[in-house]
């Protein structure tokens, strides 16, 4: 790892840590010889949608709420710009790839959209960004590069907001406190909530639906057009990943059951609102396809009916217990234990059985999947720290005695230091570190195009394994091997053939190729392509760290650029797509 890439980004890690030391100073700053009221830390049910607690003024709450938005806007844009590493395809190929081609006229759409499986509604939101970075003539490569990420970062701070009100109106400040420094220090959610995933999207939403809804917040005094903001929220998540059903039945059947009116909240307001959000993604959906999709019905139709997301690799039932969620929440996972035990929320911890049961069922599975709970699980984190910060909810005071609050002090900041100490560095290697080469490679060949020292890329590497033109923003010939499902099973993709004999592949390959100027490879794949890059008279010129251990291939280190020996190509056949 070359320090060339650490160094211009160590103030924005500075930056970031610095703001999460304060906000956990802050939260264990000791008044000498104060003791907590009880009702300082009871919250009585709320009387407005924020949440107003006892003793409280609506200019209290807001300004409460404002400060902790700005924080997490802060924190959440100095988080997009640290990540610079590839995690998963969909965060370019099913959302910027296709809002660039909207844009800008050009852009690959993968076969999902060819089958109507994916909704055009979360890609939109990126289309009109660029659009205006286009009209701003701000579209530079490095912009193109960050702003998307820049943009969820602004959802993502929303999201954290709600989460800590919901955690307010719950529990209580302390408790919502400790709760937020729970979200913004776990590493998967620095990893992840600020990439331009539709689960990200769906996260957030997820958090701002369940504020609103009074069955999760446990109030009967809360108004009723609360309801209607958590089902707009829910139609929308639904809209974007038609799996956030899973969610959002179980909240559904909870309100249901609880609720003293049923048929008002069925006909009277999820019917419309349901029709009203549907209605719009179907009329989206129906502009950009051109004709009438059921983008839902299909994608639930082939990821669960058909179990077509089997195609792309399946997991054991237990793995989200035994392995995926576990990996996410990390080193909180005791403390959630703890929380979920301490607090007997059971309805809130039950949805997040729910959810991990249901996608158990399911043979594909993924991380990313389960995001909109691992807030969840993180709040009940919160609800342990600050039982060992030195609240005592069973009678709702801090204790007094010195002697027993100092180890108290000295127990938290213990526990502070090993959630730091293990979360930042983790987050900091996988959001920097770990398979970062193929966003190098990208950013690089978009700066040559941009000097015109790039005429045609050909990518021998396995499918969507890098950005493509949303990165690249240029329209020039590019080629990568497809690995769309097959109508007939066993039938190897061109991805899968390449994988298998990569020389034999490169090599039949070449017959009927246009020359490109440029070849995109891993060097666990050039090794066997050495002799055919010479033949074609190709030469390194790039190499850019990518991993120090395999994921679901060989161990691919280093991600290769090869280029044609002659600098300026006038061949007829670059100006061809390549086929």
């Amino acid at each position: 790892m070359a320090a060339d890439f650490f160094l211009p980004l160590l103030p924005k890690l500075f930056f970031a840590v610095a703001s999460i030391v304060l906000l956990v100073t802050n939260m264990m700053r000791v008044r000498k010889g104060a003791a907590i009221a009880a009702d300082k830390y009871k919250v009585e049910s709320p009387e407005d949608f924020g949440g107003k607690e006892k003793g409280t003024t609506n200019n209290t709450v807001l300004s409460s709420s404002k400060r902790v938005f700005v924080l997490c806007l802060a924190l959440r844009m100095a988080n997009s710009l640290l990540v610079q590493t590839y995690f998963n395809p969909d965060e370019h190929w099913q959302a910027l790839e296709v809002a660039h081609r909207l844009t800008f006229g050009y852009g690959h759409l993968t076969w999902e959209w060819k089958k109507g499986i994916r909704s055009y509604l979360h890609p939109m939101l990126f289309a009109l960004l660029y659009k205006v970075l286009s009209v701003s003539h701000l579209d530079s490569p490095w912009v193109m590069m960050k702003a998307p990420r820049l943009l969820q970062s602004i959802f993502s701070a929303f999201g954290d907001l709600y989460f800590y009100k919901l955690c307010k109106v719950l529990f209580g400040d302390h408790i919502a406190q400790w709760a937020l420094f729970a979200q913004l220090t776990n590493w998967f959610m620095l990893y992840c909530i600020t990439r331009t995933l539709s689960n990200s999207l769906e996260t957030v939403l997820t958090l701002v639906g369940l504020y609103y809804w009074p069955c999760i917040r446990m109030s009967d005094k809360i108004p009723l057009a609360s309801r209607k903001w958590g089902l707009v929220a829910a139609a929308l998540a639904c809209a974007i990943r038609p799996t956030s059903a899973i969610t959002w039945i179980y909240v559904g059947l909870l309100e249901l059951l609880l609720t003293r009116e049923r048929l008002k909240f069925i006909f009277l307001e999820v019917a419309p609102i349901g029709v009203v959000v549907l209605g719009f993604a179907f009329l989206l959906d129906r502009l950009m396809y051109g004709s009438w999709v059921l983008v839902p019905f299909n994608f639930l139709k082939f990821n669960f009916l058909s179990s077509g997301g089997d195609y792309y690799g399946t997991h054991k039932w237990h793995w989200y217990f035994t392995q995926g969620f576990p990996v996410m929440v990390f080193t909180f996972l005791p403390f959630s234990i703890s929380g979920i035990l301490l607090s007997k929320q059971w309805k809130l911890s039950g949805l997040v059985a729910w959810v991990l049961v249901f996608y158990s069922v399911l043979g594909h599975k993924e991380f990313r999947f389960v995001l909109p709970v691992l807030p969840i699980t993180l709040m009940f984190s919160g609800y342990s720290l600050a039982m060992i910060s030195g609240i005592d909810l069973s009678n709702g005071k801090q204790k007094r005695s010195v002697k027993n609050h100092s180890k108290r002090f000295s127990k938290i900041q213990l526990t502070v230091f090993f959630l730091l100490a293990t979360n930042i560095p983790m987050a900091y290697y996988m959001s920097m570190v770990h398979q970062r080469g193929t966003e190098d490679v990208m950013n690089y060949l978009a700066k040559e195009a941009l000097y015109g020292k790039v005429k045609s890329i050909l990518f021998l590497t396995p499918c969507h394994a890098t950005p493509y033109y949303s990165t690249l923003h240029h329209n020039l010939p590019m080629r990568f091997l497809d690995c769309s499902p097959s109508e007939t099973n066993g039938t190897p993709d061109e991805s899968d053939q390449f994988m298998m004999d990569p020389a034999g592949f490169a090599s039949a390959f070449a017959k009927s190729w246009s020359l490109p100027s440029h070849i995109v490879l891993f060097d666990s794949q050039e090794k066997l392509l050495k002799d055919f890059l010479i033949l074609h008279s190709f030469e390194e010129r790039r190499r850019f760290f990518h991993a120090h251990f395999k994921v679901d291939q060989d161990l691919q280190a280093s991600v290769v650029v090869y280029a044609f020996l002659t600098e300026r190509l006038t061949s007829p056949s670059l100006t061809k797509q390549l086929t």
